[in-house]
């Protein structure tokens, strides 16, 4: 904690509190720059110190640079520019006394006493700490049980071209600038890159290696602004990855149409980089038969139907015991058997074993996999494994900062440690990138979920009929939109809702829908036995709520 006038900076939660109680949270580079600072009060630090401490080893334009300084500006009110100084030809000064100490509830001065869910949140910092260290330990055991050694994929080193435009007049060409920053700022939060936004030519050659090169291009569609990027070799010109994105005319935010334009190209390029970055050079084949036919087999999503997924998938595996693809589809697939109550008891700690042991072979095979570790931090989350669920998404944002299965997945951890607002603008920023299509509607339903628990049952509805809109088929978005309607009175579409969730989950109760309570805050557990109690009221079958 950094104290300093009405401020206080807390950097394990990312974010800047002040004393009438807002917060606002900082992006990573924002945050490592501002406790820079804030670590060096009164004292002047040349532009280039702060970029070779913020991006070492990446040549990025000072835009960057001061993009966060006009972060930190708007997040302290610094309109006159009197706490983070300019000091003209020799770099920024921060001119704020500051004080590093603990802090409890927020502001230093008289503290409130120490509740269980102080406790908590103190105790998962530490902890998060301790996961991270110890997980480094168990791989580098792991790896030395097996005779093996600690192997790290070779650094890429990518080119990022600024955006060009194909006619698309002045707009376009403002445009293009700020999707180049927007860009930079993404790659650059990327793990096992080298990024270079060239000034000349030989701002490559000073790498020593032949690179990749990022080429992106700028236009007006029939429907709106598409832009379209490509990734190649820069040695042999042959194309590695193409990615286009097109977003909707009727798109009046600027800077929700510069993210979400950014993360259309920016996802599936990450993607691709990640694969790029395995020892072999290579992203492996997925055993496309075996997954399909298991899809094909779980989409009715009944109690059979799971039986015969898993069966096909068992059967593949035991053929070929190290697919990573098919160790992540059991897992999941024992995840979803778990959350569908379609285990008993026993059989349930056995299934969460299985995909434990699963998904920690994959990790071991493929440690910078995007599949492997999003599959992995779902698990941890829905085991409610919070504090090593925090390490392996966090993780999964430094191999592809667009990833918005990882955002929703720290968005529930949030939700269960009691962090509804943080919880919330995890599911939103996901919303804003919009990427990876497939998990669109699951943000929709965090966001629902987290202004369910907030009490804004208007914004709840909005955001699950959004979700359900994409995927019809999950229950917890009914049972959800249930409760907010019967909150605001609407009993018709309450009971309507209900009587879905009850058609998709045959035999649910108050008693089996509800998350397991292990580790979970009084917070969120008092928050979530409201819902419940309201779904009673409705007509679900009522039970003992966890």
């Amino acid at each position: 904690m950094y104290v300093f006038a009405d401020f206080v900076l807390d950097t394990d939660r990312a974010e800047l509190r002040h004393a009438d109680g807002s917060v606002t949270h900082l992006r990573p580079k924002t945050l490592e720059l501002f406790k820079l600072l804030a670590e060096n009060s009164h004292r002047v630090l040349a532009k280039e110190e702060l970029m070779e401490a913020i991006w070492p080893g990446i040549h990025v334009g000072e835009d960057s640079l001061f993009q966060c300084i006009r972060e930190i500006r708007l997040a302290l009110g610094d309109t006159r520019r009197e706490m983070v100084r300019v000091v003209s030809g020799r770099g920024y000064l921060f001119a704020l006394d500051v004080t590093s100490e603990h802090v409890v509830g927020g502001i230093a001065g008289p503290q409130k006493p120490e509740t269980q869910d102080d406790r908590r949140s103190h105790t998962g910092r530490l902890l998060v700490a301790a996961a991270a260290f110890l997980l480094v330990v168990i791989a580098v055991a792991g790896l030395a049980l097996r005779g093996g050694r600690l192997s790290t994929p070779s650094r890429l080193v990518v080119v990022l071209q600024p955006v060009a435009t194909v006619e698309a007049g002045p707009e376009g060409v403002a445009l293009a600038r700020d999707l180049t920053s927007e860009l930079v700022k993404g790659f650059s939060r990327i793990d096992g890159i080298d990024l270079i936004v060239p000034e000349d030519e030989a701002a490559l050659a000073r790498q020593g290696q032949a690179g990749l090169d990022m080429r992106s291009a700028l236009k007006r569609g029939p429907g709106g602004w598409v832009l379209q990027a490509r990734l190649i070799d820069a040695e042999s010109q042959e194309i590695k990855a193409v990615a286009e994105v097109e977003t909707s005319a009727g798109e009046t935010d600027r800077q929700r149409l510069v993210q979400r334009l950014a993360a259309g190209i920016g996802y599936p390029l990450g993607v691709r980089l990640s694969g790029l970055q395995e020892p072999d050079g290579r992203v492996a084949a997925t055993s496309d038969v075996a997954i399909r036919q298991a899809v094909a087999s779980i989409n009715q999503t009944t109690r059979e139907r799971f039986g015969t997924a898993r069966a096909i998938l068992e059967q593949y595996l035991a053929g070929d015991p190290d697919n990573v693809e098919l160790q992540i589809a059991l897992a999941g697939l024992h995840l979803r058997g778990v959350q569908m109550n379609w285990y008993d008891p026993a059989q349930s700690a056995a299934a969460e074993h299985d995909a434990d042991a699963l998904l920690k072979s994959a990790l071991a095979s493929r440690p910078y996999s995007l599949p492997v570790l999003d599959a992995y931090c779902r698990f941890l989350t829905v085991t409610n494994q919070f504090t090593e669920s925090l390490v392996a998404c966090a993780r999964a944002l430094t191999v592809n900062p667009w990833d918005g299965a990882a955002l929703y997945n720290l968005g529930l951890t949030q939700l269960q440690l009691g962090r509804f607002d943080d919880a919330l603008a995890g599911f939103l920023e996901a919303e804003r990138y919009d990427t990876p299509e497939v998990s669109r509607w699951t943000w929709l339903l965090g966001a629902g979920w987290a202004n369910l628990l907030l009490g804004r049952n208007e914004e709840a509805v909005t955001f699950l009929e959004r979700s359900i809109a994409i995927t019809p088929g999950s229950g917890r978005p009914y049972l959800l939109l249930a409760a907010a309607h019967q909150r605001l009175g609407h009993v018709r579409e309450a009971r309507e809702a209900l009587a879905k969730a009850m058609e998709i989950r045959p035999g649910s109760t108050a008693r089996n829908v509800a998350l397991p309570t292990r580790n979970a805050s009084d917070t969120f557990l008092a928050a979530g036995n409201t819902v419940l109690r309201t779904l009673v009221e409705i007509g679900l079958p009522p039970g003992t709520p966890r």
